[in-house]
């Protein structure tokens, strides 16, 4: 299975609460095809800024549900029985113990919202 580095996932909180975020600033400052960035923890959950383009593996989360929200470009979400598609300002959870694969076809950013401890490359 890859590891947080082969994807540029940081698990460190950049904002505190009260601290304004501008997400232009942090995608511009991701140069990697695949990377993560820990915006804000809200209680026992964070709002992730994802930049991707290609494939993630296969993987699930056990005990952990997961919110995908697209703020640019194209999201698909593979299922075993089907694919979800995501554009801009569409979103979409998935539940605790769905095997998925997230993947665009050309950049695309967006927002995700799991608990803090989930492991984002799967249990």
């Amino acid at each position: 299975m890859k590891t947080l580095e082969d994807y540029n996932i940081d698990l460190g909180v950049l904002f505190k609460h009260q601290e304004l975020i501008d997400v232009p600033s942090v995608v511009d400052s991701v140069k990697e095809t695949w990377a993560n960035r820990t915006l804000t923890q809200v209680n026992d959950s964070v709002v992730r800024l994802g930049m991707v383009e290609g494939e993630f593996h296969w993987h699930k989360h056990d005990n952990d549900d997961e919110f995908f929200f697209v703020l640019s470009g194209r999201l698909f979400i593979d299922l075993e029985d089907r694919t979800i598609e995501l554009g801009p300002n569409q979103g979409t959870t998935i539940s605790k113990g769905v095997m998925h694969r997230p993947r665009a076809p050309h950049k695309t950013v967006m927002l995700m919202v799991e608990t803090s401890n989930i492991m984002p490359t799967g249990d």
